[in-house]
């Protein structure tokens, strides 16, 4: 299978949003076309529980999809179907909104005061929007991970990888999410489905994306908070 090339990398842009909370947002303005069926990416990361606390009140979604991964801290959910629940480190938030939904997502303030995780948005085709809204709440007991070549470690949330899939399924965009550990100097590859959008966000450390490692690449080397895209428009060719 032949290797996609970096289409474009962004990086993140620090903004607030909610009722007050600080986040870093990889992708969500002008770039939204290139990312389809993405919408919207934000990192929210830190150890100031006054730029967390505020939390995101009773707000509306329609037609979306929102995804939330907590790695540390705790988050509360309620939503106008009668859901309630908390997700904690590891755990998955996944919710379509469809016809309409209304819901909060409150983080509470951790022993540690950390609050770190990543959200979402992924839209959802036209004959789908109207669907009926529903919530699931994954939690991190029910996330397989699995071990490949050379000590790569991945955790399947969506998609399958080796054979191993992920809890969350019978997903209208058919998605992948996978929290993928490298060891360095390690090489993994993973395939993508033709057609479909690749998005890698850099958590912590470095690495390159591209096989070529020509010269803009050489100078570059994804960090955290970096955000790079194998492919920017659906149905590029790898």
């Amino acid at each position: 299978m032949p290797v996609r090339r970096i289409a474009k990398t962004f990086k993140s842009r620090p903004t607030i949003e909610g009722a007050g909370v600080h986040l870093k947002r990889a992708f969500g303005y002008s770039q939204v076309p290139q990312f389809d069926p993405f919408l919207m990416l934000d990192d929210f990361h830190t150890a100031n529980p006054t730029e967390y606390l505020p939390g995101f009140p009773w707000h509306p979604h329609r037609g979306i999809e929102t995804i939330t991964y907590v790695l540390s801290g705790i988050v509360e959910h309620g939503d106008s179907m009668g859901n309630q629940g908390v997700i904690r480190p590891g755990d998955v938030q996944w919710m379509t909104a469809g016809s309409g939904i209304i819901h909060q997502e409150m983080p509470k303030e951790s022993p540690s005061g950390m609050l770190w995780g990543f959200q979402f948005w992924t839209n959802l085709p036209a004959k789908q929007k109207m669907m009926a809204p529903s919530y699931r709440e994954v939690k991190t007991a029910s996330i397989p991970e699995v071990t490949v070549a050379d000590g790569v470690r991945i955790k399947v949330v969506s998609g399958e990888v080796a054979g191993v899939k992920g809890p969350v399924q019978d997903i209208v965009i058919e998605p992948e999410l996978l929290d993928i550990s490298v060891p360095a100097g390690v090489i993994v590859r993973h395939p993508v489905k033709v057609g479909h959008t690749a998005i890698a966000y850099v958590l912590d450390g470095e690495g390159y994306f591209d096989d070529r490692r020509t010269p803009l690449l050489t100078k570059w080397r994804a960090r955290a908070g970096w955000m790079s895209t194998g492919a920017a428009f659906v149905g590029r060719k790898p």
